[in-house]
């Protein structure tokens, strides 16, 4: 195994009090709670609609709900499932299901049941914390795939009581958003029931700090679930990196992190369930992103950290301009996902009086790998320098043992105390991803003299639309369905607004007479909305290699040249 320490050029172009290092982390996850529960009793944790909720009441209902899972037959080493949106529940349920020493497997709640199913059938969780509006989507699984217990939540039952007395009254907006966020359910266990538990004795055994705490799926290239095996190591070592970027943030002291990312999305969930707790912040939960709601949430508490992608912060502006509601006093928006436009910056910058800094990051990775200074020297169209303890190459792809000259460009290669072990289940999956002990990214880097990594091509064929990652595999799956359909190739296309587009590029069966505005709404019934192809273009015939692999890049590189005719 390799064992030489490679240079690392980026810390000299770190901020001021940026360290090159941290200490080793030990402890679990739960253990960060604990800290700003004792340290912030009465500091507000969690506002939700504006209720509040703070660290000691957060930790009471961590601890309740941990007794009331144990009483469902948790146990440590468990898969418990989490749907849910942005909620107050979620980040009660999230804590619950580590102290117990459990896994918690984050899920989508806006994916298709198909979708959901595939990734129950990986894990094989047999309990789940389940949004009632997805409760029924659970129980309709497969006999063979029951999940035998299923804790239903209704997120209104955390809003405050005015807005849940507004939801119902018999007017015709209250009744559309109450059905937009409630469901009737039979045959699972009320939330309000785990949490009315006696709370769990604190000689409780706590997981060790190498012990899995969560499955993060990621689909990869081939649309297939693959789990991130994540450990409270790597989760604790992410949420201490990104303290140790901003220094300086201090502890508790106002600290303010908007909650608009999903948090089962890997972004979301370290940003705002990891690290905002670690800081002792007012974690304000969106649970879809709306710009008038966050914007009615600066006029209160400005963001210390706004966790966000360019297409938030595009609607983010536009809706301030409209409103003349200001989002000044936003001091950190972070950008991740996809590339961040120059030209969006400087207007976001003027108007935030802060800093919007872009970083990079994969579920695999925790997920944050670098991120560009929160100082005058961070440089645009880069994803900014390794984060302290980080170690990254640029190798062959071909050859990925051999590191190709410095400034030319090649494939990322990582490792740090954020980086996984592998993914569940899937040892050879697990193995084409490491080479001598480094990850392999996929994605192709140039590193220039100061250290900034700037992306120029991805190894992996993933879209990365609106911040969310598509398989292109699973769009053409799903598309070959259609009785018209005799192949299809998916790719992502340049989009101003959402960063890359899907696009199918389908080739019909002799005889038919395609509608593709048809095809887009059978994709509809498969898929998640952004999974949906924005266009369907109907073709003669693929491009294919040798082998008969539908070689994807000409497809895209013939529908970029149609574009521009």
């Amino acid at each position: 195994m390799t064992t030489f320490e490679p240079p690392r050029p980026w810390t000299a172009s770190y901020a001021d009090g940026v360290p090159e290092d941290l200490a080793t982390v030990t402890g679990c996850l739960t253990d960060i709670v604990e800290a700003s529960a004792r340290d912030y009793p009465d500091a507000v944790a969690l506002e939700f609609f504006r209720r509040e909720t703070t660290y000691r009441a957060l930790h009471e209902q961590i601890s309740r709900a941990a007794a009331g899972l144990a009483a469902l037959g948790v146990r440590a080493g468990d898969r418990v499932a989490i749907v849910l949106p942005n909620c107050p529940q979620h980040i009660v349920a999230f804590y619950a299901i580590l102290r117990l020493g459990a896994i918690a497997v984050e899920h989508n709640p806006l994916y298709t049941p198909r979708e959901l199913r595939k990734q129950f059938e990986d894990h094989g969780a047999r309990i789940a914390i389940v949004w009632n509006k997805i409760v029924a989507d659970v129980q309709a699984f497969p006999a063979d795939l029951r999940v035998p217990a299923i804790v239903s939540v209704d997120v209104v039952q955390a809003m405050p009581w005015h807005t849940r007395l507004a939801l119902r009254l018999p007017i015709a907006k209250a009744r559309e958003s109450r059905a937009a966020l409630f469901a009737p359910v039979r045959g699972t266990t009320p939330w309000e029931t785990v949490v009315a538990a006696a709370p769990l004795p604190d000689s409780h055994p706590r997981p060790a700090t190498d012990d899995v705490a969560i499955l993060q799926y990621t689909s990869g290239t081939t649309g297939t679930p693959k789990g991130a095996v994540l450990t409270h190591r790597n989760l604790l070592a992410n949420a201490a990196q990104a303290r140790a970027w901003v220094p300086s943030i201090v502890r508790g002291d106002g600290c303010v992190v908007y909650a608009v990312l999903p948090m089962f999305h890997a972004y979301g969930l370290t940003l705002c369930l990891t690290f905002a707790m670690s800081m002792g912040a007012r974690l304000v939960l969106f649970p879809r992103f709306d710009p008038d709601m966050v914007l009615a949430a600066t006029t209160r508490h400005p963001a210390t950290f706004l966790p966000l992608v360019p297409p938030i912060a595009e609607r983010l502006l536009a809706r301030s301009r409209e409103t003349g509601i200001s989002i000044a006093g936003t001091k950190i928006a972070i950008s991740g996902a996809m590339a961040l436009p120059h030209e969006l910056v400087v207007p976001f910058e003027a108007a935030s009086g802060g800093y919007l800094v872009e970083g990079y990051g994969l579920s695999e990775c925790s997920p944050v790998l670098m991120a560009n200074p929160v100082a005058e020297n961070r440089r645009p169209g880069t994803v900014g320098l390794p984060l302290p303890g980080t170690e990254c190459r640029v190798v062959d792809p071909d050859e990925p043992t051999r590191d190709v000259p410095a400034g030319s460009p090649g494939e990322l290669v990582v490792r740090g105390p954020q980086v996984f072990s592998g993914y569940y289940g899937k040892p050879e999956a697990s193995a084409e991803v490491f080479v001598d002990g480094w990850f392999r990214t996929g994605d192709i880097v140039t590193i220039d003299d100061a250290g900034f990594v700037r992306i120029v091509d991805r190894i992996k064929e993933l879209i990365i639309t609106g911040g969310f990652n598509v398989a292109p595999t699973e769009v053409e799956n799903a598309l070959r369905q259609h009785p018209d359909v005799l192949d299809a190739a998916v790719v992502g296309l340049p989009d101003g607004h959402s960063g890359e587009a899907v696009v199918a590029a389908i080739v019909p069966r002799d005889g038919a007479d395609v509608d593709v505005e048809e095809i887009r709404a059978f994709a509809r019934g498969v898929l998640t909305p952004y999974k949906v192809p924005k266009r369907v273009v109907v073709v003669d015939g693929l491009p294919t290699s040798l082998i008969g692999k539908v070689l994807r890049r000409q497809v895209k590189e013939k529908l970029l040249a149609d574009d521009a005719h």
